[in-house]
């Protein structure tokens, strides 16, 4: 250490190297400033899109391109902005010599990538959704670009391998009139549009697989949009099948933004011009797109649960205008927003002869047999009849058997046994359950158990279970029919494939494990169930489930419903009419004055946002406000209907009110154009 009397001699020269680090930081600082001052001298204004949830700020913002960033900032490029004293994310949409802003620009932060990951054909499509479903482009952009991964995007996209010969067409195709023409228009590059109805039993995913190839041997890309990740590797087993190795990639959010990523950007690079996935691929920047595809475009797993609410439905078909291709709306059931765009002209129907559907599957109707009426007078409402097991014994000779029920768990809610008042909790008069066959009811809100309940109205102990589970179908099942395997498929065990091995696959909707081979028959349970919900969809939902768990069946097996044969929704299944169904439910609804025949929409929140609202919308004149009514605690809705020809008015004014409660920072209500359900 030095001695105290050497302290002064060092403190100069300590001041004199601070002086000159700070007069160095100081001309380095300037040197950037000038150099980040000196704009472009082509096109010096960048269009950014910065990423604000704001309503009221959803718009481009012009921003001066330094000289230094002039080659990199191009359209689709990431960008950071300055943006009410923050650094932003942003997109650039355009660059243009002069600016409607009077004053100064601010420059560009920083150019964050040179990749371009967003295409003038997607900022269109955005500026559509945004403008349909009364949203912002921030948050449909969103949607449509992943999150950047660096590392992903420093790696290349090599090129497609090239195409080889294809196999021979599925026969599959043979079952519909007109698909021969409607394939040929695909490659020779036309856009047919299309709503195809399978045939029960049909290998959708190769069907599907071949029409694309139909559209990229025309030189052409092809995007396809299914429910869930078990229909997407389907999918890409078929598109391997006809195409090969590397001719596609699957954009699905379960893969990690790693692959994620990778795959977006071989896309939008070009280098893959067919893509296959769930909800998120309806915005793929497919190169030349030619055609799009839609499975079952009746799931609500195809409408986005996040702000603005697209459907991919919607989203295709909107960019089938935008951008000239052919569309195909498939599945096995019918939606009745696709019956109406058979009805009105839109699209083709590419429907089955009625012979491959006689061929493919027989549906009939269990109930109780007169001999069975006579010993027991309750054998009316039988869940399991005389005839559900007969036939279940007859098809394990065969093969696997599927059962598909609607509810997940145990015996899912109980009554009292003698005067069917619904057994309550004690404590909280929560609804009592059974959660396995060795465990005491228990309340489903609160968990208690009671080992020792009595029946609040008449004092009686015993207990009956109106509604069971998945896992009691399969104990029942299994105790009918011994030595046999009972798989279960549902909740969070979903099986994707069962061999074609004589087994009893109990599945609840949606969770149908595919057979190898087929099912030999397919058992429906409590249709009932499905029927008694409260929605304007409830009838057509029910349907769709049914079609579906149908049509994996063999081709040449059977269906048996355990319903009321009355029923027209059940009719229209054991005569597998689902585009008939639709076609009168699109009627009925039409005279209703219901979707699709005319735009709804709805606004909810706390009752004094949604009365706010509601006098600050600017509605057309023909608009019917419906409501409000209670939707929950402190929350409540109302409903805006407008005809189909006032739609597109309906969602400008949706998008001006968000604008201006946006801009009054007022309490927020979220409106939902074209909900699934209400």
């Amino acid at each position: 250490m030095s001695a105290p009397d050497e302290q002064p001699e060092l403190l100069p020269g300590m001041v004199r190297a601070t002086v000159k680090a700070s007069q160095a930081k100081a001309r380095a600082t300037r040197a950037r400033t000038s150099a980040a001052a000196a704009v472009a001298e082509v096109d010096p204004v960048a269009r950014v899109l910065v990423d604000v949830p704001l309503a009221h700020l959803d718009r481009p913002f012009d921003y001066a391109v330094p000289a230094t960033m002039d080659e990199g900032v191009r359209p689709g490029v990431r960008v950071k902005v300055r943006f009410a004293g923050q650094d932003l994310d942003g997109l650039v949409v355009d660059r243009g010599a002069t600016s409607d802003h009077p004053g100064t620009l601010a420059p560009l932060r920083r150019l964050v990538s040179a990749e371009r990951v967003l295409s003038p054909e997607i900022a269109a499509l955005a500026d559509d959704l945004a403008e349909r479903y009364a949203g912002s482009r921030a948050d449909v952009l969103r949607l449509a670009v992943p999150p950047r991964h660096a590392t992903a995007e420093k790696e290349p996209s090599p090129p497609a391998p090239p195409l080889g010969e294809l196999p021979p067409a599925p026969e599959g195709w043979a079952d519909h009139p007109l698909a021969a023409a409607y394939l040929r228009h695909l490659r020779e590059g036309g856009s047919p549009r299309a709503v195809w109805g399978a045939v029960p039993g049909a290998d959708w995913p190769a069907l599907v697989a071949h029409a694309a190839a139909e559209t990229y041997a025309g030189g052409r890309g092809v995007l396809v949009c299914v429910p869930d990740g078990k229909d997407v590797a389907r999918l890409e087993r078929a598109l391997v099948d006809r195409l090969g190795e590397g001719h596609h990639v699957a954009l699905t959010a379960g893969r990690g933004p790693a692959a994620r990523y990778r795959e977006f950007l071989a896309v939008s690079r070009g280098a893959r011009r067919i893509v296959v996935g769930t909800r998120a691929a309806a915005f793929a920047p497919v190169h030349d797109l030619g055609l799009v595809v839609l499975w079952d475009d009746g799931d609500d797993l195809h409408s986005e649960p996040r702000a603005p609410y697209p459907h991919v439905r919607e989203t295709l078909l909107l960019r089938a205008e935008r951008e000239g291709t052919a569309v195909l709306l498939g599945g096995f059931a019918r939606s009745v927003e696709a019956a109406y765009l058979t009805r009105t002209g839109w699209a083709h129907d590419l429907a089955p002869e009625r012979a491959a559907l006689r061929r493919a599957v027989t549906v009939g109707v269990a109930g109780a047999t007169e001999w069975e009426l006579d010993r027991d007078p309750h054998a009316r409402t039988s869940r399991m009849p005389r005839r559900l097991h007969e036939s279940v014994g007859r098809a394990l000779e065969r093969g696997p058997v599927l059962v598909q029920t609607p509810r997940l768990g145990y015996a899912t809610a109980l009554a009292c046994e003698r005067c069917r008042e619904p057994a309550r909790c004690g404590r909280c008069r929560g609804p009592l359950a059974i959660g396995g066959p060795t465990s005491p009811p228990a309340c489903r809100w609160c968990g208690t158990p009671d080992e020792a309940w009595a029946c609040s109205a008449c004092g009686h102990r015993g207990l009956r279970a109106p509604v069971l589970g998945d896992a009691r179908t399969a104990e029942e099942l299994g105790r009918a029919f011994p030595g046999v395997r009972v798989l279960t498929s549902s909740g969070e065990r979903v099986l994707a494939e069962v061999d074609g091995a004589p087994a009893i696959v109990v599945a609840t909707p949606g969770a149908e494990p595919v057979a190898t081979d087929g099912y030999a028959a397919v058992v429906l349970l409590d249709t009932w169930l499905l029927l008694g919900r409260t929605d304007l969809r409830t009838e057509e939902e029910a349907l769709r489930r049914w079609c579906n768990a149908v049509g994996l069946v063999r081709p040449g097996g059977e269906a048996l419903v355990v319903g009321d044969p009355a029923h027209p929704a059940v009719q229209a299944l054991v005569r597998w009419d689902p585009a008939g169904f639709a076609e009168r439910e699109s009627a009925q609804r039409q005279e209703a004055h219901l979707p699709p025949a005319s735009r709804l929409a709805t606004i909810t929140g706390e009752p004094g946002a949604v009365d706010d609202a509601v006098t600050l919308l600017a509605a057309p004149e023909s608009a019917e406000v419906l409501g409000p009514v209670d939707v929950g605690e402190d929350e409540c809705r109302v409903v805006v209907r407008v005809p189909r020809a006032q739609g597109p008015a309906l969602s400008a004014a949706l998008g001006e009110l968000q604008r201006v409660r946006s801009a009054r920072k007022l309490d927020a209500v979220r409106i939902q154009v074209d909900p699934v359900g209400l």
